[in-house]
C-alpha cells in the first residue's frame, strides 16, 4: 500500500520518532523513502539519520515538503500555525495529510492549508516505539476511505487501531494518547511497595513487570470482563482482598476515572486555547 509513496514528517521529536520507529521496525516503508523536517535543529536530524538511516537533510527541506505523497504533521501543536504558514505554498491537494497533533482538529488544518488536501487525524501513544502501541484515527471532510486506509495502514504496522469520529479524539487521548504514562506510575508504586516489603528491586521490577503483561494477556486471551478476572483472583479474606480494601479506601477506581476525564478536558481545553488565540 506504501509502495513508491514518499513520506515527510514535519517535526522530529518523541512521536514523530516513536511512529518513525514502529513503521521502519516493521518494515511497510524503506528508511529512504522517509524524510524529516524540523525548523533549525540540526543536530537532531543528525542523530535520526544516525539512528534510522532516513533522509534529513536541511538544505533538501523545501524538495522533500514538496514532493512527498504523505506529510505527517508531528511539530508541536502550539506551533502548527506558524509551521504551516511557513510550508503550505510547497504542499497541494494531492497530499495526504495525517496528523499527531493532541486538540488540533481537521478542520483547523485545512482552513491553514487553504486548499482541499485530505487530513487524517491521529492519535498513538509513545508504544509505537515497540509495535505496541494504541491509536485512535479519524479522517476529514475531504478524506476518502483509501485515505483512511492509507493511514491506518501505517499505524497498524505499531499496534492497534480503533477508529472513531473525531468528537471522541479527546477520549482517546486521555485514555491511551495519555495512557502509558499512567501505567508507568503504577508500575513505579508497585515497585515501592514490593521494596517496602522486603524485595530486591530488580527482582520486584521483573514481578512487576511480568504480572501487567500477564494480566493484560489474559484480558486479551480470555475476552473476560475484568470484574469477572478481578473476583476470580479474589478470595474471601485473603490476601487480594486485603489489598483491594486497602485501593477502595484511597478510592482507587475515582481517581483512575478523574484522571482520565481531566485529561481528556485538558485535550479540549488545549485545541481550543491554540485555535481560538490565533
Amino acid at each position: 500500500m506504501l509502495t513508491d509513496k514518499k513520506i515527510c514528517f514535519l517535526g522530529a521529536g518523541a512521536m514523530a520518532e516513536s511512529v518513525l520507529a514502529g513503521m521502519l521496525n516493521k518494515r511497510i516503508v524503506k528508511p529512504g523513502a522517509v524524510s524529516i523536517t524540523n525548523r533549525s535543529d540540526r543536530f537532531r536530524l543528525d542523530e535520526l539519520v544516525y539512528n534510522f538511516g532516513v533522509v534529513a537533510d536541511m538544505d533538501q527541506k523545501e524538495k522533500s515538503i514538496r514532493e512527498a505523497d504523505i506529510l505527517i504533521l508531528a511539530m508541536k501543536p502550539k506551533d502548527i500555525d506558524s509551521a504551516i504558514e511557513e510550508i503550505k505554498h510547497l504542499t497541494n491537494p494531492g497530499q495526504l495529510m495525517i496528523s499527531v497533533l493532541a486538540g488540533i482538529t481537521t478542520s483547523y488544518i485545512s482552513n491553514l492549508l487553504g486548499h482541499s488536501a485530505p487530513v487524517i487525524r491521529t492519535m498513538p501513544n509513545t508504544s509505537a516505539t515497540v509495535g505496541m502501541s494504541a491509536t485512535g484515527i479519524c479522517k476529514g471532510t475531504t478524506a476518502t476511505a483509501e485515505h483512511l486506509a492509507i493511514a491506518t495502514h501505517i499505524f497498524e504496522a505499531m499496534g492497534m487501531v480503533a477508529v472513531v469520529q473525531e468528537s471522541q479524539l479527546d477520549a482517546v487521548t486521555g485514555l491511551s494518547g495519555s495512557g502509558p504514562a499512567y501505567i508507568y506510575y503504577l508500575v513505579e508504586s508497585m515497585m515501592a511497595g514490593a521494596v517496602q516489603a522486603g524485595l530486591e528491586e530488580k527482582t520486584a521490577r521483573e514481578l512487576t513487570l511480568q504480572t501487567l503483561i500477564g494480566a493484560a494477556e489474559m484480558l486479551k486471551v480470555t475476552g473476560e470482563d475484568p470484574a469477572v478476572l478481578r473476583e476470580k483472583v479474589t478470595s474471601p479474606n485473603g490476601t487480594t482482598q486485603a489489598g483491594l480494601d486497602v485501593l477502595r479506601s484511597y478510592q482507587f477506581e475515582k481517581a483512575l476515572v478523574s484522571c482520565i476525564l481531566r485529561a481528556t478536558e485538558r485535550s479540549k481545553e488545549l485545541g481550543t486555547i491554540l485555535t481560538e488565540s490565533k
